[in-house]
């Protein structure tokens, strides 16, 4: 059975950046996750213990962005790594990390980044 846990449009406020004004002035990031997991003994015995807090997820997410990144990429990946890292029943994740309003001179909603692994 294929089994994810979905995380939809977290948002954090952080202080990534390649400008200094970014990292000074912060931004709005909203972030996506769809981590592949196997959930079968979850879904059988309804104990936490046999699949990922999703509220600890939420925690170490939180934690990366609050480590200043120049780039979304840089960002996005250090939360996969961190991710895999402490959980070891991770089979995949896809992470989309988006910033709001980029400073581009352009009217924008979203500048994103997908990275899947």
């Amino acid at each position: 059975m294929k089994s994810f846990i979905l995380l939809e449009n977290l948002t954090i406020y952080a202080n990534h950046g390649v400008f200094g004004q970014e990292t000074v002035v912060g931004n709005v990031y909203i972030i996506n996750l769809k981590i592949g997991v196997n959930l079968e003994k979850a879904s059988l015995t309804d104990d936490l213990d046999d699949t990922i807090s999703y509220a600890d997820i939420y925690e170490d997410v939180k934690n990366e962005m609050a480590i200043p990144s120049k780039l979304l990429e840089h960002a996005a990946k250090r939360i996969i790594d961190r991710l895999k890292d402490k959980y070891t029943q991770i089979e995949s994740i896809e992470l989309r990390l988006s910033k709001r309003n980029p400073p581009i001179g352009a009217q924008l909603d979203y500048a994103s980044v997908i990275l899947i692994d």
